[in-house]
């Protein structure tokens, strides 16, 4: 994948977040996207127009926001640079993962692909950025990981943590207070009803049981096998 110069910051910008709502809710309302950029809906309607003419999106009342092949391509660029930024700032420069992601928005629209590039070679090319998020390959393909909620897993099954989000940094120091990262293999020893805790044990050196409020296992991505 390649610059595009035909794209500002706030081009990218929106080309990201209309991706990711696209894979959580296969379409991107204004609404949903107005909400997200903290703008009023009326100046959502406005980029989204400048974005179709660019050929990047297709719009309709009924069908809401969508992201032709060429504004997938160019989203997943954008997503290849902050993840790839992310995991450069963790692995060289000793950030904390609840504060990458803020200085990979700012560094994100600065930097070039090649620099990009060359902090992937520097670090073997990761597959995932520090959140467990998969990386987009520098041809656009995308791994699309089978996961399920935590809140999801029956009592005795064996999982691993997989990917987290991002979005809250105080979130993030306390899940890594509780030893929880990307990674972490762990089996469900019990979960109360009507939306209560689960108790966790830890698989490895460190086979200690934790507690997870029902809130916080809902946003947690795993990967499982049954026992």
């Amino acid at each position: 994948m390649a610059d595009n110069p035909m794209l500002s910051r706030s081009h990218e910008d929106y080309l990201k977040v209309i991706y990711n709502l696209e894979a959580r809710f296969g379409v991107a309302q204004t609404s949903a996207i107005a909400e997200v950029l903290d703008i009023a809906p009326a100046s959502v309607s406005g980029m989204v127009k400048r974005l179709a003419e660019l050929g990047l999106v297709e719009h309709s009342l009924h069908r809401g926001v969508r992201l032709t092949d060429s504004g997938c391509q160019a989203a997943l660029q954008v997503l290849r640079r902050h993840r790839i930024i992310e995991a450069y700032l963790l692995e060289k420069l000793g950030y904390e993962w609840d504060t990458v992601d803020a200085e990979a928005e700012r560094l994100e629209h600065a930097v070039s692909d090649e620099l990009v590039e060359a902090m992937a070679r520097a670090m073997g090319n990761p597959r995932y950025d520090p959140h467990g998020a998969p990386i987009p390959t520098s041809a656009g393909d995308l791994e699309q990981p089978e996961v399920v909620l935590m809140t999801e897993l029956s009592v005795g099954a064996a999982g691993e943590l997989r990917m987290v989000s991002d979005q809250d940094p105080e979130r993030l120091r306390f899940l890594a207070s509780l030893g929880l990262k990307p990674g972490t293999r762990f089996k469900v020893l019990a979960r109360q009803p009507f939306h209560g805790p689960l108790t966790l044990q830890f698989e490895g050196a460190d086979q200690r049981e934790q507690v997870v409020g029902f809130e916080l296992a809902n946003s947690l991505a795993c990967m499982t096998e049954e026992e």
